[in-house]
């Protein structure tokens, strides 16, 4: 009650010191009307966009992903067979073709593990003898070869790149092309002067990849779920999950009324559904590979292991040279939206990025709400905010440990930070209040809005098992109340975090594989391109970063993720 209480009291200092404030009405019209007129747009401009992505991608067979997308819709899930609009199917086709991805020419076979892609065999190729300056792009050339030494004749493999300075501690992230006949190429930008390391590393080889294809199409069970039903001295333990088989008992239906996103449990046999009270992960179902499927994910052999340089992979970047440097440039950052250097991220286009310390964190949030929903990803920037604002003071809201909700409050400067978990699924094995989940969507639509409020968001992390229509449909409700909030509230700002890779375990990488997080990366990013919100790029800044890759980054990265939304919420004076 305190907590609510405290709450509200800040939400009433900020009215009132909206009514002290002389704010132009005009201006508030203008931002009406253009909040309006976007919302008319975004669909045409979103369409636009996913042509626009689709032709940096390299093309392969997209009638066959198709025919497995709807395959594995109906028998399933038949409860996700649901007519979609016409704008949604057309946007649902162009989002498959952007993640389309080159098959082996093997099909459903089984491989022979001696023709799959051999990172340690496979030379990493750069012109010794050229001389590169500042503004130019390198361009270094990988030949897949196999375990037999052979060239590769087919693309798919996951592959990804960066350059490093340790001295300078600068990085940046390379454009893969696959040209889908074993060679690939590695873009950079040369943004930095003095020497220069390039790493590319095989996350996975193509027939791996194809794998990951399968399971997700077809096991998407392999992470499995339980709620605690009680009342009273009886419980009941049940299995949960976003799809269940209708024909193996009695389903409780879980599904949200105002978004659709499913969630069910079998029903307990002696206890009413309206008894839930706790949810947790369970595990995955053992041996859902062959061995010799499970000989392609073997850590050191062919699960994120280095390419090396066939001489060597160091060059030295000279000065720019006069003249025609900028042209270069402007054309080298056509896929990268930043750099380290001094271990600080340095945006390219957009936000102009600050450095942010306590005090000017609390100069930039004072008499802002700040909302944060999303995954684990999303509590690490709260963690961040709390430990760096001096002064603030954090509630305890009763929610779990590792899912909230939580608040802070600092009531000198009048800011208030929440954390909330976003709705099931949560891959956590600590159990969680099946009260205390609520959907983004529906939190965004309880939101006032308004230019003191800040919303920031992350949703990948915990849905890399399942089939990403699913994914697809839990981003197109919270786009829907995100445009709905723009609407409302001209001036709120909105912020999402983009996913990233992250440590590929043999144990864990079956289910949350790097390359089931860039697919949701690029989707996301399609599917929020025209509307007015910000996107830190995650990926990238993991990527360019000389830090192992890591679910939840290291500080650095979080601190330089945090100052691009604080740049973005509080931008430097011209």
């Amino acid at each position: 009650m305190i907590v609510r209480q405290v709450e509200v009291t800040v939400k009433m200092c900020l009215r009132y010191r909206k009514l002290i404030l002389i704010v132009p009405t005009v201006f508030g019209l203008i931002f009406l009307l253009h909040n309006i007129i976007n919302v008319e747009i975004w669909k045409n401009h979103l369409v636009s966009a996913l042509y626009k992505v689709q032709n940096r991608i390299q093309p392969s067979n997209l009638s066959e992903t198709h025919q497995a997308f709807h395959h594995k819709r109906t028998p399933y899930c038949p409860h996700l067979a649901q007519p979609l609009s016409p704008e949604e199917e057309l946007e649902e086709r162009n989002l498959l073709d952007l993640i389309a991805w080159p098959q082996p020419p093997f099909g459903s076979e089984a491989p022979n593990l001696s023709q799959t892609s051999d990172p340690l065999s496979s030379p990493l190729l750069i012109d010794d003898g050229k001389h590169w300056f500042v503004g130019d792009q390198l361009e270094v050339n990988i030949l897949m070869r196999d375990f037999n030494g052979r060239p590769k004749r087919y693309g798919g493999d996951l592959l990804l790149a960066s350059l490093h300075s340790p001295k300078y501690g600068a990085g940046v992230a390379g454009q893969v092309l696959d040209h889908n006949n074993g060679h690939y190429s590695a873009l950079f930008p040369l943004l930095w002067e003095g020497p220069a390391r390039v790493k590319v590393r095989m996350v996975h080889s193509s027939e791996a990849v194809a794998v990951l294809r399968r399971l997700r199409e077809q096991r998407p069970d392999r992470v499995h779920f339980s709620s605690i039903f009680g009342q009273g001295s009886r419980s009941e333990k049940m299995v949960c999950n976003m799809c269940l088989p209708p024909d193996q008992g009695p389903l409780c239906n879980f599904t949200d009324l105002h978004t659709g996103d499913p969630w069910f449990c079998y029903k307990p046999k002696n206890l009413s559904c309206y008894t839930r009270y706790s949810y947790v992960l369970e595990g995955s179902p053992e041996n859902i590979i062959d061995s010799n499927e499970a000989w392609l994910f073997r850590s050191g052999v062919n699960l994120k292991v280095p390419i090396h340089a066939s001489t060597s992979n160091a060059i030295i970047v000279l000065p720019s040279r006069k003249g025609d440097s900028t042209q270069k440039l402007d054309h080298a950052k056509v896929a990268t939206s930043g750099y380290y250097y001094q271990d600080i991220w340095r945006s390219l286009g957009g936000v102009t990025k600050r450095q942010f310390d306590g005090a000017s964190i609390t100069q930039c949030l004072t008499n802002k709400l700040v909302y944060m929903y999303g995954d684990s990803t999303m509590r690490q920037w709260y963690e961040y905010l709390v430990t760096v604002i001096p002064g603030i003071k954090e509630f305890n809201q009763e929610g779990g440990v590792k899912v909230g909700p939580f608040m802070a409050i600092d009531l000198t400067h009048n800011i208030l930070l929440k954390f909330r978990f976003h709705g099931p699924p949560i891959v956590s094995r600590t159990a969680v209040m099946a009260r205390k989940l609520r959907y983004i969507a529906n939190e965004l639509d309880g939101l006032t809005g308004g230019p003191d409020m800040v919303v920031a968001l992350s949703l990948w992390a915990d849905f890399a098992p399942f089939p990403l229509e699913m994914y697809l449909h839990r981003l197109r409700q919270i786009r829907k109340a995100v445009v709905r909030l723009l609407d409302r509230a001209p001036g709120t700002v909105i912020v999402i975090r983009t996913p990233n890779p992250r440590a590929q375990k043999r144990d864990l990488v079956l289910n949350f594989s790097d390359w089931f997080s860039l697919q949701m990366d690029t989707v996301l990013r399609a599917m929020f391109e025209g509307i007015d919100v910000l996107l830190v790029d995650a990926w990238q800044m993991c990527v360019a970063h000389h830090q192992p890759y890591d679910l939840h980054p290291p500080g650095v990265i979080v601190k330089n993720m945090v100052d691009m939304m604080l740049s973005y919420i509080c931008p430097p004076f011209e």
